[in-house]
């Protein structure tokens, strides 16, 4: 069985820390978001695993190989010279897809994380025989998406873009099971599967919804994915509590990598992550943010709602807060206030940043 991971995106929304990574390799919770994807294909019953790349395909090469052979499977590549959208990637992959095709194969979203119910997918996508099942989650206010609305047995009736009134609240999860007779419908062109083979499959009655269970989130952009390591912490915290923080300075859900160390009196949480290799000094206090791999948090620094990227150190007593987001290799100096920064890899700060701003 095969998967399609659509990963061939700049990752803008994402920066800094997409300049020093392509976007799928980006640390979610202590594991490229991508690897988590592939971890959940493999478990049920993925053997293959189709990556359309275009941004830094050789570092996503490299990295994906050990991946490969850890798990025992078979990691490609197909490269976008041009971006072809979200269908034009199955055309370009269409000759690894048909390879010894016997049964359905998924598409997902690079953003995406949330519970992966794939095994759900594939008895749903049996039951109903039909060309296509994608995943859908319900949203508090529609109107931001375009939604999904279908009838009680699954079978997509039609999607309505950012409806002024209610319509439904569900909307797509990006999670997709095909069969290979959609490779057809698809040409190698820039072509949105969204607004042109899915109407075509729902007016043939062949596109069926499935209610995504549990917690979803499109991580993609800083704050959701801030929001999103909370909800994934959460989970972990019903599915796999073994495997939280349960040093005495940790508060709620907290999941920290066993190579990092934390100093006395610090205030660790809730909804934590720290990467390999971590320095925590003393007196420090984390609350909904990821320190990745490397870095250093000084004595008594106070950090909020941010993510710190890899090999970043920061001073004593800074204060950070709104969602500030530093690249590779940043320096913040002691007692500094950081609110809303997106700083640039390989910076050094010397002044307080009080209003949220890029520094390049």
């Amino acid at each position: 069985m095969k998967a399609l991971i659509l990963v061939g995106g700049f990752g803008t929304r994402l920066r800094p820390l997409t300049l020093s990574l392509p976007k799928p390799l980006v640390e979610f919770c202590n594991k490229p978001t991508v690897v988590h994807q592939i971890e959940a294909l493999v478990e049920a019953g993925v053997d293959h695993v189709i990556l359309g790349v275009g941004y830094r395909a050789d570092i996503m090469e490299t990295e994906l190989k050990k991946h490969e052979e850890r798990l025992g499977i078979r990691i490609s590549m197909s490269y976008e010279d041009q971006p072809l959208g979200t269908a034009g990637p199955l055309a370009l992959a269409r000759e690894m897809l048909l390879e010894n095709a016997e049964k359905p194969f998924f598409v997902l979203n690079a953003d995406v994380v949330c519970g992966y119910p794939f095994k759900n997918m594939l008895d749903f996508h049996s039951k109903h025989g039909c060309e296509g099942t994608i995943c859908v989650t319900k949203v508090e206010e529609p109107s931001r998406y375009g939604v999904v609305v279908y009838s009680d047995d699954g079978k997509i009736d039609r999607f309505v873009e950012k409806p002024s009134s209610f319509v439904s609240n569900k909307i797509n999860a990006g999670l997709y099971l095909f069969n290979t007779t959609i490779l057809e419908r698809i040409e190698l062109k820039p072509t949105s599967i969204e607004k042109k083979i899915f109407p075509e499959m729902c007016k043939e009655a062949e596109l069926f919804a499935m209610e995504l269970p549990g917690y979803w989130m499109d991580v993609g952009q800083p704050k959701d994915f801030v929001i999103g390591s909370s909800m994934y912490l959460d989970h972990v915290s019903r599915t796999k509590p073994e495997l939280l923080c349960k040093n005495e300075s940790c508060l709620g859900n907290v999941l920290v990598d066993k190579t990092a160390t934390i100093g006395r009196n610090c205030q660790i949480g809730p909804d934590v992550v720290i990467g390999p290799n971590c320095v925590i000094e003393d007196g420090v206090c984390l609350q909904k943010t990821t320190i990745m791999e490397g870095s250093k948090i000084g004595s008594h620094s106070w950090i909020n709602n941010s993510i710190v990227g890899w090999k970043c150190n920061i001073g004593k007593w800074v204060r950070m807060e709104g969602v500030s987001v530093l690249g590779e290799d940043v320096k913040i100096r002691d007692e500094l206030y950081i609110n809303g920064g997106r700083i640039l890899p390989h910076k050094e700060i010397g002044e307080s940043i009080p209003n949220p701003a890029i520094i390049m």
